[in-house]
């Protein structure tokens, strides 16, 4: 349940840094420094400005007459507050040293809404930092590392000369230190100005209507500085033309807090890279290899493990690492949950020792202020799962990494309160035709706190630099997943980062009864392949070597298989999707959901209560089986990636089995073309239905229509026949299949006559309707990686096909029936003509196959 999207690396490689910087002239007497910035800087992709002081220019003076008798406050710099304002102490030795500095929300307005961005704890900025000294000024700059060569690299220089870092601020020396090995500057304009990096996010800004900083009711609350970072405590009020709850103040006010961390002197040696094993990363253009090329690397972001005993570990036997990963959990978090929370955590130190480690990670209580007065949960040094008082019905993992080396330094789990609502739902609709304890309004604390502990599990992968892995469900074949032997050693997939969720194929009588995801083989496996400590001071590439071989040994079993999220093609990848055949296992699953819905009202029963749960559940129902028809649908033109090197045979695309995309239409035609009446029980619909149900049925059947008829989709079947022939599932297949489900001998009824018209619509529009789009900055290789598969519809065979299918469709209608039987077929017979002799312009339909617009339907499978 990850809230933050991975962006697919190709895209990544579309954007660049730039920055502009512009300095004032200086007269004699006064000097103006104005320094605007716009640059993308970390992994995160922030963007930052300042304006930094215009005025007198005051000389230098002696450190003892400007600091007087103001107590130090030591650490990294020292700080001083003097007369309202705060001074950074600057040592020589730190200067040029690089600096994580990440500003977070400590407390923010009622009613905020701004997704990922509204609660105390949550990230607005993370940026690296250079402290630089030139002639009486200090700078700040903002390095980037999307090119590098290594040193010892004949472009090094090169690199050096078209890879200028960008000025964040300028300082005035305001005094040497006692000793001469140190500056001292005033900070208080930087931390109490409106600087994007240290405040709030441009999308807020136009959100509210936010015209800038009120400096009058702005201040800088604290600055605390420890052995190896500098917290910085502000509270800003920005005018605001628009507010989340009351616009009377014309103003929005939030307390932030900046982190400043000291990066590690020497980078923690990267890792490379493979896209047979998933781990989050980043990417640079290298300059300083040997290839005959620009050549992008990647590095994987991990945390920094290394054994306490070399020898011993080197031995083969289980060593605690120097450095425990210790997660602490959000003093704000309800106490009866937190055993399951630390749990979730403590679950990964079975993977840890698949990579040699004991102990390597930990989940802890915060300490309180009497325990440790200065802990906070802001501090970028401490890696927090922080609880949020929302309704949002979701949990995320991210991570802050050193973008030199894609060591991860910390992270801020984001867990919504209300993620328990989506829990409930989703393990009620899944497994109460097996699992008579969920079979109530409301469940017991130790079976809430389980599934608590799997999505904390979940998170916290994501935070060890684990990205979803989509394709790792299918290892498991469908009917494994009915063994109640297999399913307690293995729960529902190899990997607890694929979205898997809950067992819904078992069956009443199969007696399955573990029914979650869990740690599982794959985790172990990549764990060990991000994680094992190689001896010897070897390099990445020595490294690169040895894993190339553990990942050989692995390729081709199943159990061991990533699949990225971020594509549509590979019907393996898919979220929510369970077992090796959607249309075995949606079978099973729409097979208890006809025993659980008969049943809501009884199991859901609450004295005194109104009905909106049993509209939730209901509507959950709906949604449930609309997932099945979208996992039996990515078959039909699909297409299996399996990510190769030269030295693996095989193909790393091929086309999904004929029989199996015949399959995926069979069973459209059977569940869903062929009205799923099932779904109307009067019973139930009559507490909450205000006379609707027509329209969700038709939502269901057109959306899928819609789906089906997908341009990029029907791109690959054309290819497909071209490359395979005979062997091919082909566009006449498909269309003549969806024709014998959707134009059936049987009289329609309102239902069917809502399908039949939604798929003449969508032949319409495939026939006569531009449909082209332009994605700036993407090529036709990038929209194909994502499944979005360029073609020209107008000079391709769809049109041709298209009007073919609308001939005979239009032949074959009876003449005959009822009077709405005949009045809808002489409406098809107008649609058609009008289709193949357009005499108007064509309008996008709703589901348009084209435009991706399907009818509106809610979270839950309503239209509006």
């Amino acid at each position: 349940m990850n809230k933050y999207l991975q962006v697919n690396t190709y895209l990544k490689a579309a954007f660049f840094v730039a920055a502009t910087v512009v300095t004032s002239c200086a007269s004699k007497k006064q000097a103006e420094h104005t320094v605007t910035l716009k640059t993308s800087t970390t992994a995160g992709g922030s963007s930052a400005s300042a304006t930094i002081g215009t005025g007198k220019k005051e000389g230098i003076k002696k450190f003892s007459d400007l600091v007087g008798k103001a107590k130090a406050d030591s650490g990294l710099f020292a700080t001083y507050k003097i007369d309202g304002k705060y001074y950074f102490e600057i040592p020589d030795s730190l200067i040029g040293r690089e600096m994580l500095v990440v500003t977070r929300f400590v407390k923010t307005p009622a009613g905020l809404k701004s997704f990922g961005q509204q609660y105390g704890g949550e990230e607005l900025n993370d940026q690296v930092w250079k402290w630089e000294r030139h002639d009486k000024q200090i700078f700040v700059r903002v390095p980037s590392y999307s090119v590098r060569a290594d040193s010892t690299s004949d472009m090094y220089q090169s690199v050096k000369n078209s890879n200028l870092d960008a000025v964040l601020a300028s300082f005035d020396i305001k005094a040497y230190n006692k000793d001469t090995t140190g500056v001292l500057i005033d900070v208080t304009d930087l931390y109490n100005g409106d600087v994007a990096a240290l405040g709030i996010s441009d999308n807020i800004k136009k959100q509210y209507k936010i015209s800038g900083l009120d400096n009058t009711r702005s201040f800088i609350d604290t600055i605390k500085s420890f052995p190896i970072n500098i917290e910085t405590r502000t509270l800003k009020t920005y005018r605001a033309g628009a507010s989340p709850t009351d616009n009377s103040t014309a103003a929005l006010t939030f307390e932030l807090n900046t982190s400043m961390l000291l990066l590690p002197k020497t980078p923690m040696k990267p890792r490379l890279n493979d896209n047979r094993v998933g781990f989050f990363g980043q990417q640079q253009v290298d300059y300083g290899t040997d290839a005959q090329k620009a050549e992008r690397t990647g590095y994987i972001h991990r945390w920094r493990l290394e054994p306490k005993d070399e020898a011993a570990y080197a031995r083969g036997e289980l060593v605690e690492p120097k450095k425990q990963i210790i997660y602490y959990i959000d003093p704000a978090t309800p106490k009866k949950w937190v055993p399951y929370l630390i749990a979730g955590v403590n679950d990964w130190n079975k993977a840890f020792e698949a990579a040699g480690f004991k102990n390597a990670i930990v989940g802890k209580v915060a300490p309180t202020a009497k325990e440790d007065p200065e802990f906070s949960t802001e501090d970028a040094r401490y890696s927090v799962l922080r609880y949020f008082a929302s309704d949002v019905q979701n949990a995320y993992g991210p991570h802050i990494s050193d973008p030199r080396s894609g060591e991860i330094l910390e992270s801020h789990v984001g867990w919504y309160h209300n993620v328990m609502s989506l829990l409930r739902n989703w393990f009620f609709i899944q497994t109460a035709a097996v699992n008579p304890n969920v079979r109530m309004a409301k469940f017991s604390d130790e079976q809430m706190g389980e599934l608590i502990r799997f999505v904390s599990s979940h998170e916290i992968g994501h935070t060890l630099g684990l990205p979803h892995n989509f394709g790792s469900s299918y290892a498991y074949p469908v009917d494994s997943l009915r063994s109640k032997t297999f399913t307690d050693k293995h729960g529902t997939a190899p990997s607890i980062m694929d979205y898997a969720r809950f067992n819904y194929i078992a069956q009443p009588g199969d007696g399955v009864t573990h029914l979650y995801p869990q740690i599982g083989e794959y985790d172990l496996w990549s764990v060990k392949w991000g994680y094992t400590y190689f001896t010897g001071n070897k390099s990445p590439k020595q490294e690169k070597q040895i894993l190339d071989v553990w990942t050989m040994e692995k390729a081709g079993n199943p159990l061991y298989y990533y699949g990225r999220q971020g594509t549509s093609i590979d019907p393996r990848l898919q979220s929510e999707d369970l077992g090796d055949n959607a249309m075995k296992a949606s079978r099973y699953g729409i097979a208890n959901l006809k025993r659980i819905l008969p049943n809501i009202e009884k199991w859901t029963f609450q004295t005194g209560e109104d009905y909106d749960d049993l509209e939730t559940i209901y509507n959950e129902v709906i949604g449930q089986f609309n997932r099945y028809i979208g996992h039996v649908t990515m078959n039909i033109g699909g297409m299996n990636e399996n990510f190769k090197t030269y030295d693996q045979q095989g193909p790393i695309y091929g086309f999904v089995n004929k029989n199996l995309q015949h399959d995926a239409v069979v069973f459209l035609n059977e569940q869903l073309f062929n009205t799923p009446a099932w779904l109307i029980n009067r019973r139930e619909l009559s507490k909450f239905d205000n006379g609707v149900t027509i329209g969700r049925i038709k939502a269901l059947q057109v959306n899928a229509i819609a789906n089906v008829l997908n341009a990029s989709r029907l791109a690959r079947m054309f290819d497909n026949e071209t490359k395979s022939g005979a062997s091919a599932y082909t566009v006449n297949n498909l269309l003549t299949d969806l024709r014998a489900g959707i134009f059936s001998k049987n009289a329609p009824d309102a239902f069917k006559r809502n399908l039949q018209r939604g798929y003449i619509e969508n032949l319409k529009v495939l026939l006569n309707e531009d449909v082209s789009r332009s994605f700036p900055g993407v090529t036709s290789a990038q929209l194909a990686n994502m499944g979005l598969t360029p073609i020209n519809i107008s000079l391709s065979d769809i049109r041709p096909m298209v009007r073919a299918e609308l001939v005979k469709i239009s032949a074959g209608l009876p003449k005959s029936g009822d009077a709405i039987i005949k009045a809808h077929y002489d409406d098809l017979r107008l649609r058609i003509k009008e289709a193949l002799n357009p005499t108007r312009p064509i309008v996008n339909v709703p589901g348009s196959p084209q435009t991706g617009i399907y009818e509106d339907l809610n979270e839950n499978g309503l239209e509006y």
